[in-house]
């Protein structure tokens, strides 16, 4: 049990949290958890896509965490291996609230994207949270002479093989929703894969690239300083940051849509009343006005949501994109 000093402490943790928990308040007289308080020292986060957009969510995130739980968030950068590594930490790591991680749908869709995976998604990650969701845009490069999608997909099938885009590794959001436009346009255009979508969306600014789908935040300021065009955005309505850049059913290609989605997790087994404590001090820190215009300015919405919200979203994700794969004969072991 916790000891008078620490219980103290701890309650003084969770007020400020706006929580009552772990036997804080009246009438109260329950650990559900742990026998210690928490956060008592640093805490880790892994963040698998240095230079991208889930790095930066994960980072701005972490930021406002800090200050709310009077602890650092050190942010770890562990690129490669599209999340694996990333996530074999978090799998085998002590299941205390010290090892966090932060990363987007790629980590959660390995198992269909290789045939060997060092840790299980569902059984071993704990969902905390959803952090941010923003839609895709369609952005091209200066140099291709469509200026909408419809030309664009007329200029592809006349010009099979001719057209790059730009991804970040097998499997990442950025690749898959570029196979799920070929899918429903019908097209042949080749991919060029990045070791992080930062590094693709700047192959795309310079033309190595011809176009490549990527969010907003990363697309936008490109768009108003003159060195990309964004032909569409794959949401179910225009974003009102753009509101000149129509939807892709808008385009022409109905029920076209996805977005790019980050999150937070903890190792499974991790105390429920930590997950939850994590939980609400991600929403709390999202519902920040700093925090809200720095992802709206970048085109990002800030969600949020309860561990149970972010698993029901993790599975419906799940069953979507594990088709696109299927279909498109993705594997990443193969490189493609």
């Amino acid at each position: 049990m916790i000891r008078s000093a620490q219980k103290t402490r701890l309650c003084a943790v969770m007020a400020l949290a706006g929580a009552v928990a772990w036997g804080c308040g009246a009438g109260a007289g329950h650990v559900e958890a742990a026998d210690f308080p928490y956060p008592t020292k640093p805490i880790r986060m892994l963040a698998p896509e240095p230079g991208g957009g889930n790095e930066i969510a994960g980072r701005t995130i972490a930021q406002a965490l800090s200050i709310q739980l009077g602890q650092n968030l050190v942010v770890e950068n562990r690129g490669a291996a599209s999340g694996a590594i990333a996530g074999e930490i978090l799998a085998h790591a002590t299941p205390d609230g010290y090892t966090l991680l932060y990363y987007g749908s790629t980590v959660w869709l390995l198992p269909y994207l290789r045939d060997k995976v060092p840790f299980d998604p569902v059984k071993d990650f704990a969902p905390v949270s959803l952090g941010t969701r923003a839609p895709f845009y369609l952005f091209v490069h200066p140099s291709v002479k469509a200026n909408s999608v419809r030309e664009l997909i007329d200029y592809a099938k006349a010009h099979p093989g001719k057209l790059n885009y730009g991804s970040a590794g097998s499997g990442a959001a950025t690749h898959l929703t570029a196979e799920l436009f070929k899918i429903v346009a019908g097209v042949d255009i080749v991919r060029i894969a990045y070791k992080g979508s930062g590094l693709a969306s700047n192959a795309l600014v310079t033309g190595e690239v011809q176009l490549m789908f990527v969010s907003g935040s990363v697309g936008l300021p490109h768009v108003r300083a003159g060195r990309l065009k964004a032909l569409a955005i794959a949401s179910p309505g225009r974003s009102s940051l753009s509101p000149e850049v129509p939807t892709m059913a808008e385009s022409g290609l109905p029920g076209y849509e996805a977005s790019s989605m980050s999150g937070m997790f903890a190792p499974a087994k991790t105390p429920r009343a930590i997950v939850k404590l994590l939980s609400d001090e991600v929403a709390r820190a999202l519902k920040r006005d700093d925090v809200k215009q720095s992802f709206v300015r970048r085109g990002t919405e800030a969600v949020g949501s309860t561990p149970e919200e972010f698993a029901a979203i993790i599975r419906e994700d799940m069953a979507k994109w594990s088709r696109v794969i299927k279909a498109a004969g993705i594997n990443e072991k193969k490189g493609r």
